[in-house]
């Protein structure tokens, strides 16, 4: 029986939702999931149909989630469900639900420099995790998330933003998860802020992170 996971998308169009999906759906569907690609946040009304899932995930930005669609999905995470994503699709989706933001594990607050800006994923090198095996730092250019976290989290890549106008800056260096799984229940949590556009899944290795926490995460 084919493992099932629903891609959810929407929300603002800048994080291309609907490109970012057409590639997740394929890296799913060539680990042998059963994909169904929704438009809706209405799709998370049915409690049933999302327990009988393995992996959900959300590509939602900027958005506005209701009682009714936020309960089923924090039921069925809890009762092992996988939930992984990216970028904002996943941790920028609701800023009004708290609920959300502690099943998801951290917050998007800030991207200092904005788009474009060039920066080194390093990997924990004391982590023995599988989903970062074999895995060397690489360098993006793109927005660097600057992320509210979770004290749980497990952490499995990071960037450094160097220090520079701001009043973040007064902090000193300050290094930020940008790859990191925890719990929610019996459910596993995957999240990669990498994204903020379709092609950043054009280099190997922010694509091989997101097939593997998808397969980690999925139940």
């Amino acid at each position: 029986m084919a493992k099932k996971a629903l891609i959810v998308r929407g929300g603002w169009d800048g994080h291309e939702p609907v490109q970012v999906s057409e590639i997740f759906g394929g890296l799913l569907e060539a680990e042998g999931f059963e994909v169904e690609i929704s438009d809706t946040l209405d799709s998370f009304k049915d409690e049933e149909k999302l327990l009988g899932l393995s992996l959900i995930v959300p590509i939602w930005t900027m958005g506005e989630i209701s009682n009714e669609q936020l309960q089923p999905v924090l039921k069925a995470v809890a009762s092992g469900v996988g939930l992984a994503g990216c970028h904002g699709g996943m941790c920028d989706s609701f800023r009004n639900s708290v609920e959300w933001q502690f099943m998801t594990g951290s917050q998007w607050v800030a991207h200092p420099f904005n788009d474009g800006v060039d920066y080194v994923v390093n990997m924990v090198q004391s982590s023995s995790s599988p989903l970062i095996e074999g895995i060397k730092d690489f360098k993006v250019k793109s927005e660097q998330y600057y992320l509210h976290v979770d004290p749980c989290i497990n952490v499995l890549a990071t960037t450094t933003f160097p220090i520079s106008e701001g009043p973040h800056s007064a902090n000193g260096v300050i290094t930020v998860p940008v790859v990191y799984t925890k719990k929610w229940g019996e459910g596993r949590v995957f999240y990669n802020s990498l994204g903020h556009h379709a092609d950043i899944f054009d280099i190997p290795e922010a694509k091989e992170l997101m097939r593997r926490g998808f397969v980690w995460a999925a139940r």
